[in-house]
């Protein structure tokens, strides 16, 4: 399969990272790199949010226990939480900075996840790129799995810079797949496409490290 990066007329993100290799990162215990980082919980509910969550700054992201909604994600200099209800018909909203502004496959930040909670369920979350004038939504053919032992357990997080900050797809129907990241095309609209299977807890954090998804 061959790979081919793509990028277009983002806006150069504001965010200033050390660059290191994420091999070179020093993991904790729980299988994440050392360090401070940016902490977002998905949290899935059984009931939908009636409250108000626009604005709301805290670091969790609601969503349904079992569905599928979108967290869209907008650019941003610093890892904001704009909309915390992603149970309503709008979904949630995201903000966070241009993960590769020169589309070289070599991230400025890097992405980990776990899954935790009560032992059992599982998510999927696809990252899509959504062109609204002419209607065509293209979602990365690489998708971030995380399932809860169902005997619970210690839960590892693993680095998935590859499958949420990027979207790999055939853009051009060239036979060629693209690598198209983050804000990398103005003309789309980019989101998180979060299938829920009963999964309680989805952690992610943030790390100033880099990653080559080349």
């Amino acid at each position: 399969m061959r790979i081919r990066n793509i990028t277009g007329g983002a806006l150069a993100a504001c965010f200033a990272v050390s660059v290191l290799t994420s091999t070179a990162a020093s993991a904790a215990g729980n299988g994440a790199p050392s360090g401070a980082h940016y902490n977002l919980n998905i949290i899935g509910v059984s009931k939908d949010k009636s409250a108000e969550m626009s604005g709301n700054q805290g670091h969790r992201i609601f969503v349904p226990l079992y569905g599928k909604p979108k967290i869209w994600l907008s650019e941003s200099p610093s890892f904001e939480v704009y909309d915390a209800n992603g149970t309503d018909s709008n979904g949630a909203s995201f903000g966070l900075p241009n993960p590769d502004p020169d589309a070289d496959g070599i991230t400025e930040y890097s992405v980990y996840a776990r899954a935790l909670g009560t032992p059992g369920g599982s998510s999927t979350t696809t990252t899509c790129a959504y062109d609204d004038v002419l209607g065509e939504t293209y979602c990365s053919t690489l998708s971030m799995v995380l399932v809860r032992d169902a005997k619970g357990g210690k839960s590892s997080f693993t680095n998935y810079s590859r499958e949420l900050l990027y979207v790999y797809q055939d853009f051009d129907g060239d036979g060629i797949v693209d690598r198209l990241p983050l804000f990398g095309d103005s003309a789309y609209q980019f989101y998180w496409d979060y299938d829920n299977q009963g999964l309680k807890l989805a952690q992610l954090r943030f790390y100033e490290i880099s990653t080559d998804v080349n």
